[in-house]
């Protein structure tokens, strides 16, 4: 089965000339800002579907949320629309192997990505799926780092009250949705021959390139896979970086960069260019957060600023970058979505898409976070260091162990 899987994932990821799709004039993005404007978005087009839905997602929870959107999904199929499901086998859970295993509602075909059971751990047990991306109809695509769960109450550590996820998604027309079509229709053919032995279904061919929007704008899917689009969405980010004349602005959820990222953002601050982060504040897992604290002095020291989210948790994947370029994806820049994960992030150059994305994140830096003060940062105790150093040395050794070997 082992093997199997390993040959159908190569094949799909040697095969993708979509994998890393140039920019395309024409398309239109639109800008969603949390599960608030996602949901009720995307539960819409699955209503207006005609002909196929398919749905990616890391987390499908069996809750408000979950059950909305299988409602959506089960009333499409009713209505004969192809609908299928990809979850991932470690962030699905219970409910995606009973939706696999014969409880999805009639005509909605549920697969796993690479299932996993608690105690069956192996090393590639953090190679996920981590990709959110729904494609309507091949012409309509959603992409971003929301999952399908109900937003946190309270603060798992403190029991304090809090409010939604600070995370964002995109809405696609145009060029850009046959390459993101294309990229589920290849995953699901591979999981389908690394699952089930399936070979009857052919590989799925070139996608059909829907037409140009009207004022369109310059978009491209960035994936990342595990052989030859292993560094594609941190390539886009390092030349963005590099590149960079006056500002980068960047929230990501998990930081914890490598030491070319990290250099590239030194370099930048030092050459003058505003460098922002919007960095989590609260503590969803202790060992990322105090990883992610220890390297936050090389950056202090150069000029960039780091401000702490608060409010809610801090889940966004997105980035500006001087007037015209920005990101939005389900890849954190960190370890597990830089090196083992499966990510999709949409590129998109154009003014006026990049100054949305850019206020927003700006208002969350002004309203909602606290900005880190360099020296206060450097008088933190001897245990406060060396907890953050132990913790980001286990991280790094965990990643380097899980990082090895082909077990794709």
């Amino acid at each position: 089965m082992a093997a199997r899987g390993v040959f159908a994932e190569r094949i799909a990821e040697s095969l993708d000339p979509f994998a890393r799709m140039p920019l395309t004039a024409g398309n239109r993005v639109e800008l969603l800002v949390s599960a608030v404007q996602f949901f009720p978005s995307l539960v819409q087009a699955i209503g207006a579907a005609q002909r196929s839905v398919h749905l990616e997602t890391y987390i499908l929870a069996d809750d408000a949320t979950g059950r909305s959107v299988m409602d959506a999904l089960a009333a499409a199929a009713a209505r004969g629309v192809d609908v299928r499901i990809l979850v991932d086998g470690f962030g699905g859970g219970e409910f995606g192997r009973r939706l696999a295993g014969g409880q999805a509602p009639p005509g909605v075909a549920v697969r796993i990505y690479r299932p996993e059971r608690w105690w069956r751990v192996r090393r590639r047990l953090l190679r996920r799926l981590h990709r959110k991306i729904a494609v309507i109809d091949n012409t309509l695509a959603y992409i971003g780092g929301i999952n399908v769960v109900d937003e946190p109450r309270e603060d798992e550590f403190t029991g304090e009250a809090i409010g939604p996820r600070f995370d964002f998604a995109v809405r696609c027309e145009g060029p850009v949705v046959a390459s993101v079509s294309h990229a589920v229709r290849r995953l699901w053919w591979a999981v389908g021959v690394a699952n089930f032995g399936d070979l009857s279904e052919p590989l799925p061919e070139r996608a059909r390139i829907p037409p140009p929007q009207p004022a369109g704008v310059r978009a491209a899917l960035a994936l990342r896979d595990n052989l030859r689009h292993r560094h594609v969405i941190e390539h886009s980010y390092l030349a963005a970086i590099r590149g960079a004349r006056r500002e980068v602005l960047l929230a990501c959820a998990y930081f914890l960069p490598g030491r070319r990222m990290r250099r590239a953002l030194v370099r930048a601050a030092r050459r003058g260019v505003r460098v922002r982060l919007l960095l989590q504040g609260r503590i969803e897992y202790r060992l990322q957060h105090f990883a992610q604290r220890a390297m936050y002095g090389q950056l202090l020291s150069a000029g960039v600023e780091i401000h702490e989210y608060r409010p809610s948790y801090l889940h966004a994947k997105v980035a500006v970058v001087d007037e015209d370029w920005a990101t939005v994806g389900s890849s954190n820049l960190d370890p597990v979505s830089l090196l083992l994960a499966r990510e999709a992030n949409v590129i998109v150059r154009d003014r006026t898409f990049a100054a949305a994305l850019r206020a927003v994140v700006q208002t969350a830096l002004r309203e909602d976070a606290r900005q880190l003060d360099a020296e206060v940062y450097a008088r933190r105790s001897r245990a406060q260091r060396v907890t953050d150093w132990i913790a980001y040395g286990l991280v790094r050794v965990a990643t380097v162990v899980l990082a090895r070997g082909n077990n794709y």
